[in-house]
């Protein structure tokens, strides 16, 4: 699959775009399709773009038939669970219907391969420490129940029209482009890592923090961080395995690790050499203690390792794309 073609839904985007940076690195040309409703025509810079939305299914028909694809990478989503909750419609609408609609252009173009991002939202409230691909599936929220449902609209369109699929379930994203070319670009911003050097920066209000009693280590919530760049490696090496013919259905990517709320903070505060004005509010309803995956499989199916696992190294990668902003 050398010098392919890849579609990239998203990709203009936080992770879609440094996939595309990853992609074009490793000799694919990649070809973003994205309606830009929160993705950034200024990311697209490794490939050409195709300004589009997933329910118009003649414009996703056209771009697949020009570009011709050899796989599909499906970033193209709405991410917030508080929104997702709010407004749940729109969660069913963009992300379900959306996927249905990129599937049906797949399967009506011949493009037979595709990548899906999806979340560890799609398991709930975990039942045991580290999670693993056999732990059950039983989402809290909108945005969980989407995702869940696109990975179960893969296995129907696997088996009754051959397209090959990976569902990759994420932990917490985070970081930035090392060379700092590209980095994460939201509004509102919901991740923790940018929202702590926002307020050490002073660009944001003081950080809130829910709860801190927690039966944690330190009474704050545990999250199992990965760096966006190793998120993308994982993409490259998943396409090779469906090349292969020997790609898992679905594969956990995190560090295995967890860090708390206060020790992201102190993280920020040590990169930066700033104090991280932050105060304690109550509890979210249905956030989680803790949440560290396990990826064995991905390290055993896909020959992937983290290569940027250390808090300090991810925390300094996003800030020195924020003070770029």
């Amino acid at each position: 699959m050398n010098r392919a073609c890849v579609l990239v839904t998203g990709g203009a985007g936080y992770i879609g775009s440094h996939a595309c940076k990853a992609l074009a690195g490793a000799g694919y040309r990649p070809v973003v399709y994205d309606n830009l409703s929160r993705g950034h025509r200024g990311a697209v810079r490794w490939g050409a773009f195709e300004e589009g939305d997933l329910l118009d299914g003649d414009r996703l028909r056209d771009a697949l038939t020009r570009h011709a694809p050899a796989a599909v990478l499906h970033f193209a989503a709405l991410a917030y669970v508080g929104e997702s909750v709010t407004h749940p419609g729109r969660y069913w609408r963009n992300n379900v219907s959306g996927s249905l609609s990129l599937l049906e252009a797949m399967r009506q173009c011949g493009v037979g391969r595709i990548i899906f991002s999806s979340s560890c939202a799609t398991y709930g409230q975990p039942r045991q420490i580290p999670i693993t691909e056999a732990h059950p599936q039983q989402p809290v929220n909108p945005y969980g129940e989407s995702k869940l449902a696109v990975e179960r609209m893969l296995e129907g369109f696997r088996t009754a029209h051959g397209i090959q699929s990976v569902a990759l379930r994420y932990f917490n994203a985070a970081g930035s482009d090392p060379q700092g070319e590209i980095g994460e670009d939201h509004d509102p911003e919901p991740h923790l890592i940018p929202r702590a050097l926002l307020a050490a920066a002073e660009r944001a209000d003081a950080l809130e923090v829910y709860g801190d009693d927690w039966e944690t280590r330190d009474g704050t919530c545990v999250r199992d961080y990965i760096h966006v760049e190793d998120l993308a490696d994982a993409h490259l090496r998943a396409l090779a395995a469906l090349e292969r013919g020997a790609a898992p259905a679905a594969c956990n990517l995190g560090n295995g690790r967890g860090f708390t709320v206060k020790e992201v903070i102190a993280a920020a505060a040590r990169v930066t050499g700033r104090q991280v004005p932050h105060r304690f509010v109550a509890r979210r309803p249905g956030d989680p203690a803790e949440l560290v995956g396990s990826a064995e499989l991905a390290r055993r199916a896909l020959g992937w390792t983290p290569r940027h696992a250390d808090l300090d190294g991810m925390v300094e990668t996003a800030w020195n794309w924020l003070r770029r902003k």
